[in-house]
């Protein structure tokens, strides 16, 4: 079945499935676990609209490649164009929605690919490597640097984290990628994972949250 951006109430929202703009190591103690450098500006890559799939009745994970690791992430749907320099009045009009999604990496394929200096996209836009629940629409929040996000496994909490803890939060983060390349109505930005990384198996129980707001459950095929 293929994917169509929904409200939780769960009417279709009528934009195209476009790219999946993210970026990487924008909370201090993930880049920490992963042993990587804190970024000095912001650090971007972009996954396929193909890549993207529901979170409601399970999703596949391709457990063949290697070792596969969740990242709990904000998701923010785009609803309007953006370009150039926005205003932060502008990007606050452009945003439709906000809803917990997971970004699934090949852990084993990008540290290959890293250690070889080589872009991550094998590892990150796999079909089914961006898994997005239901949205709520944009006025759910009035502040965006305190939305929590909380992913938990087989009753276990393993990531939970707030956007206050971004070291670029929502509304500049989204204002650095329009003036790098414009963003479009169905595009969906993913806003970075705390730390709590790790692998995913099939037949894990999966509770995605925005913390006080929503819950989702879910299974790993």
């Amino acid at each position: 079945m293929s994917y169509q951006h929904k409200y939780v109430d769960g009417t279709n929202i009528h934009f195209p499935v476009g790219k999946v703009v993210c970026i990487g190591r924008n909370y201090a103690e993930h880049a920490k676990e992963l042993d990587n450098p804190v970024p000095t500006e912001p650090l971007l890559f972009i996954k396929p609209g193909s890549c993207v799939v529901s979170l409601e009745g399970g999703f596949n994970i391709p457990t063949e490649r290697g070792s596969v690791h969740y990242e709990a992430e904000i998701a923010v749907l785009i609803g309007k164009p953006l370009s150039t320099k926005p205003s932060r009045e502008e990007v606050l009009d452009a945003i439709s929605g906000f809803a917990p999604a997971l970004d699934l990496t090949l852990r084993d394929k990008q540290a290959e690919l890293k250690a070889k200096g080589l872009p991550w996209e094998i590892a990150k836009s796999f079909d089914g490597a961006a898994v997005l629940a239901p949205f709520v629409v944009s006025s759910t929040f009035e502040d965006l640097t305190d939305i929590g996000i909380r992913l938990s496994i087989n009753g276990e909490v393993r990531q939970d984290g707030n956007s206050a803890q971004m070291l670029n939060p929502i509304v500049p983060m989204i204002q650095y990628m329009a003036g790098c390349f414009s963003l479009q109505a169905g595009d969906v930005i993913l806003t970075g994972t705390p730390a709590g990384v790790g692998p995913l198996n099939v037949g894990d129980e999966v509770v995605l949250e925005l913390a006080g707001v929503n819950r989702f459950e879910s299974v790993v095929r």
